[in-house]
């Protein structure tokens, strides 16, 4: 039996060329039908890489949203951006269960929809005291076969993931979010300017940062975010 996957990769590179702007690419089946994926934007040959450590309760990373976007837009063709999961579970009470959400949606390649509509609607679902019901709405109105959403966020694998990523972002040394590695390395920013400034460097030391049309000033700071206990549930 051929492998679908491969056949929608290879139609990917043949129609886009290599530059892929909206992209899951799939790395593990498991006996519960369930895949898991990485979540890429991008150029996915680009040598400048921007991997984002991000929790969709976080004030901040909503905030930054826009900023990331902003950057895709100009640099798209030269970055490729990996969106991962650092729920502040110590923290944000509904941190690891939208990760999840969004995991679940992205077995149905939906998962930059549902991403999107987490972080739209965080003032909602974050301070309800039954945020599935949200969930479960935004994955109606992006088009997910509701059942099988509900059964893959019941996913040990699913679950693994995120707790995956999660030590991975600690044994990185991040102790909020948003946390970014640019090549490889932690990035070390104070605002959006310099976020900006450090990616548009890594694109092309000479390109023209005033058409980042966002205006330099501190990041949110969440209090909540620091000094995080290194240790996981």
């Amino acid at each position: 039996m051929k492998n679908p996957w491969l056949i929608i990769g290879v139609i990917l590179f043949v129609l886009i060329g290599g530059s892929v702007w909206y992209a899951t690419v799939v790395s593990k089946y498991n006996n519960e039908g369930v895949v898991l994926t990485e979540h890429l934007k991008g150029n996915l040959k680009a040598t400048v890489t921007l991997t984002e450590y991000s929790d969709f309760q976080c004030p901040a990373c909503a905030q930054f949203e826009p900023v990331v976007a902003e950057l895709l837009a100009k640099y798209g063709d030269s970055i490729s951006f990996e969106y991962k999961h650092f729920p502040l579970i110590q923290l944000h009470p509904v941190a690891l269960p939208s990760a999840e959400a969004s995991e679940a949606a992205a077995v149905q390649n939906k998962f930059w929809e549902m991403h999107d509509k987490l972080f739209e609607n965080q003032e909602v679902w974050s301070k309800s005291p039954t945020p599935n019901k949200y969930f479960i709405q935004y994955a109606e109105e992006i088009g997910l076969d509701l059942e099988l959403f509900k059964q893959h966020l019941r996913s040990s694998l699913i679950k693994d993931k995120v707790q995956t990523e999660y030590k991975e972002a600690l044994q990185l040394g991040f102790t909020s979010t948003p946390s970014f590695l640019l090549n490889g390395k932690k990035m070390n920013i104070a605002t959006y300017q310099d976020f900006i400034e450090q990616v548009g460097n890594a694109v092309d030391p000479k390109v023209d940062l005033n058409a980042i049309t966002k205006t330099a000033k501190p990041l949110v700071d969440d209090e909540e975010t620091k000094n995080i206990a290194s240790t996981t549930n």
